[in-house]
């Protein structure tokens, strides 16, 4: 192996490195990194179960079941049963959340842009277009292969 990093592990810097600024940025206003992405993730898709919210938040779903009592009794989140199938609740944003995420996001879009600002801009497309090709090289079903 030559003496250059791997790809993986610059990602993975890259990765903590923004996770740190987005932990610092959410703190005044009572959130983590990964309870803003479960909330964003809500207002993407209203109705998720706890189980489906904790793929698309990259969390256990144990670890969601704590983030979800946490968010819900903040004020942040609801739960309603599922009519399809009663034992099953259902997760969605309540006004409060929405407004929470309101104010999160130019903290979150600035984290963003100080990075972009670091890129050609005429990269940032392929840049987008090469992490969701790596995603899904690495996320893609084995039984189709």
């Amino acid at each position: 192996m030559g003496s250059e990093p791997l790809t993986l592990y610059l990602v993975k810097r890259l990765e903590l490195v923004i996770r740190a600024r987005m932990d610092e940025a959410l703190r005044p206003k009572g959130l983590t990194t990964l309870q803003f992405t479960a909330l964003t993730a809500l207002r993407r898709r209203r109705g998720l179960s706890s189980a489906q919210l904790a793929r698309r938040s990259f969390v256990t779903p144990q670890t969601m079941n704590e983030m979800v009592r946490w968010l819900e009794e903040r004020g942040h989140i609801e739960r309603t049963r599922d009519p399809a199938n009663r034992r099953v609740l259902l997760l969605g944003l309540t006004p409060a959340g929405e407004a929470l995420l309101a104010e999160c996001d130019p903290l979150v879009e600035a984290i963003e842009a100080e990075l972009l600002a670091a890129i050609p801009a005429v990269q940032h497309p392929l840049l987008r277009q090469s992490l969701e090709l790596g995603y899904t090289a690495l996320t893609r079903d084995e039984t189709t292969s």
